[in-house]
């Protein structure tokens, strides 16, 4: 049985990881608040990544690391602060950094590591100025440390398009918003929390054992295909 660190998993795609691997795999879920329920694979740390340090001596030995927490900030440039930017950074990049210094020594041979991106690295959207920085900058740091760590470790980076978790809801919140980001996507759907979880269960398994480095598109599409 692998043990798995997941930072989130309380809410939205983290929440779908742990209901596919709940029964197969020990979870330790570090989130600032409790998961909905218990279960005898799962442990719970209290944590803030913004602003706790976790505690090493408790850990055990991590066969896979998922890293959740970001944000959603759109808004035209001329409108976004360098609060937000910095906020962006801090939430997505270098709590994220912060993390994974911490458990390298943790992390045993052929593990895999997971963060995530968002497809408006790839394609340059309005409005996603300070989220596609941030998110850009876990794009070149995985890269980077997938080269230094092979073949001891595997890093990866899901980039998915909008998905409809809790963190997206003002964007998909009526009928009409919904109909118009679903049309966006090529497969004229936007994304599910199992769409994720998925691959994120194929990236901490074997079957992914030759992939490393890479940056996963999971979006409907929209990444690469344009039908207009």
């Amino acid at each position: 049985m692998k043990t798995i660190l997941l930072i989130g998993g309380t809410h939205g795609i983290g929440s779908n990881v742990v209901e596919q691997l709940k029964e197969s795999h020990k979870l330790i879920i570090a989130t600032r608040s409790e998961p909905s329920e218990s279960h005898q694979n799962i442990e719970h740390i209290k944590f803030d990544a913004t602003k706790d340090s976790l505690n090493m001596d408790d850990l055990p030995e991590l066969d896979g690391f998922v890293y959740c927490p970001g944000t959603i900030n759109l808004k035209p440039f001329k409108m976004m602060s360098l609060d937000t930017f910095e906020e962006d950074m801090e939430i997505n990049f270098f709590s994220l950094i912060r993390v994974v210094k911490d458990i390298m020594p943790k992390m045993t041979e052929s593990s895999s590591l997971i963060f995530f991106s968002t497809v408006a690295v790839s394609n340059g959207m309005p409005f996603h100025t300070s989220v596609a920085a941030a998110k850009g900058a876990i794009e070149g740091f995985a890269k980077s440390l997938a080269a230094e760590y092979a073949p001891k470790l595997r890093v990866n980076v899901i980039a998915p398009s909008l998905i409809d978790t809790p963190l997206a809801s003002r964007l998909l919140n009526n009928d009409k918003k919904r109909e118009s980001m679903s049309e966006r996507h090529p497969l004229k759907r936007v994304g599910k929390t199992e769409d994720i979880g998925n691959i994120v269960s194929f990236l901490l398994s074997e079957k992914s054992s030759w992939m490393t480095g890479q940056v996963i598109g999971v979006d409907g599409g929209i990444s690469t295909l344009n039908l207009n």
